[in-house]
Parts: structure tokens; sequence; C-alpha cells
């Protein structure tokens, strides 16, 4: 079995105005994706947002000097991962396609392959 991190992103701008009830309908969709996933699921989290992000760059003189803030400024978020086990890539877009993200035009899941030391 390989693994394959499933990154979610999304508009934090869209989460943070969904009323209480719609943030509970999105948290019942990953309970059901656990649910569902079972043992495939090796490990997850919900990120804080980005405006509790410190990012690390190298200067001039190679030391890393911080910033407040995402990598990257995007309209788009990383809000959270899953770990996941899957026989290959399709079996992982199977998964991934029952996260509540996928069903909604401001976010999306993006599947990537871990490369395992060997």
């Amino acid at each position: 079995m390989a693994k394959y991190l499933l990154l979610i992103y999304g508009d934090e701008r869209i989460w943070e105005s969904m009323s209480e009830r719609e943030q509970k309908e999105v948290e019942a969709g990953h309970a059901a994706f656990t649910a569902a996933a079972g043992d495939a699921v090796l490990a997850g989290h919900e990120l804080l947002p980005t405006t509790t992000a410190r990012t690390l760059r190298g200067n001039a003189n190679g030391r890393p000097t911080p910033t407040d803030g995402p990598f990257i400024e995007a309209k788009e978020a990383l809000g959270g991962y899953y770990v996941v086990e899957a026989p290959d890539l399709d079996a992982a877009v199977a998964l991934a396609a029952r996260l509540p993200e996928v069903a909604v035009g401001h976010s999306g899941v993006e599947i990537r392959p871990v490369n395992e030391p060997v």
C-alpha cells in the first residue's frame, strides 16, 4: 500500500463567513469521510487560519528570516490534510472524492503521493 497526502484547500473568507450550522455540516462530512475510510486514514488535522502562520525564508547571509503569514499570498489557503494509504493513485482519488470540500466551488483537494524512503 502506498501513502498519499490529501491537501484540502479553500477560501478562508468563505469558511469564516459560514454559519455555525454550515460549519457543522462540513465537520459531519469529515466524520463521514473518516468513518468510510477506516484504517486507510493514518493522520489528519484541520489547520488554524493563515493569519497564525509564520514563514521562514533564507536571506543573503544564509540566515532564515521569519515573516508573518503563509508562504504565498493566494485566494485559496491550505486548511487541512489527511495522510491515507491506498493501493494506487486512482484509489486515493476515489477516497478523496468523499471529502465535503470537493462538492463546493470554493474548495478543492490535491492528492499527492508520498515518497517514502526505501
